[in-house]
């Protein structure tokens, strides 16, 4: 299922517009918050559709019927770029999990790369909800890669996964090998470079989360 979080005008698009835009970009500090942010907005939109117990909350003034958690979340991130979403996240369920997985890119002479998983750290997933975020989604490769090295922790009782911008061939990916994921996305951009890069996209959220990197290092 796709949940496209801007489909209305909401706070949401405006920060969407200040992720895109080279001004905002400009500023680390500034980029950071503003994936942070929309974590958070993620967070509240993916609250919607999860369980809840009711309970007796004690006021100075008496008694009422509140409302507490009850699935257990397990926020992960693909580093590095999505950190500052899982920082945003993890603003609304502190009590979550974490998990963290490491991937880059393998790029062979014929112009087409492969994605390896060269670390990851998890918890035991078994009917939790598990929620991955990554800023861009271009080919999917990463995400999908990173959900199966996820799920040989168990079996989640849902997995969404949150986005800002995804390309239509990386969405279509991921639906065709997880058709029961959540996905939650800010905009869905149509092209892809021959290098896998979204148009118009934002750029390399790693990069301008965190500073260049040789070619060696993991994204």
């Amino acid at each position: 299922m796709v949940h496209h979080i801007c489909k209305e005008n909401s706070i949401a698009g405006v920060f969407l517009a200040r992720l895109r835009d080279v001004k905002y970009q400009a500023d680390r500090a500034v980029f950071r918050e503003n994936l942070q942010h929309m974590g958070e907005i993620f967070a509240y939109e993916i609250s919607k559709v999860l369980d809840y117990d009711t309970v007796e909350t004690e006021t100075p003034l008496g008694t009422a019927q509140s409302h507490v958690l009850a699935d257990q979340i397990v926020v992960a991130s693909i580093l590095r770029a999505g950190l500052p979403m899982h920082q945003g996240i993890l603003n609304y369920f502190p009590e979550a999990e974490n998990c963290f997985i490491a991937a880059r890119r393998i790029h062979h002479k014929d112009g087409s790369f492969d994605v390896a998983v060269e670390y990851a750290t998890c918890p035991d997933i078994e009917e939790k909800v598990v929620i991955l975020c990554d800023p861009l989604i271009a080919t999917g490769s990463s995400v999908t890669n990173a959900l199966e090295n996820i799920l040989t922790n168990g079996d989640p009782k849902q997995i969404h996964i949150a986005t800002t911008i995804i390309s239509s061939h990386g969405l279509e990916y991921i639906r065709r090998l997880y058709p029961g994921a959540h996905v939650w996305i800010a905009a869905e951009d149509e092209e892809l470079t021959a290098k896998s890069y979204i148009v118009p996209g934002l750029g390399d959220a790693g990069d301008l989360a965190y500073g260049g990197k040789s070619t060696s290092s993991l994204d």
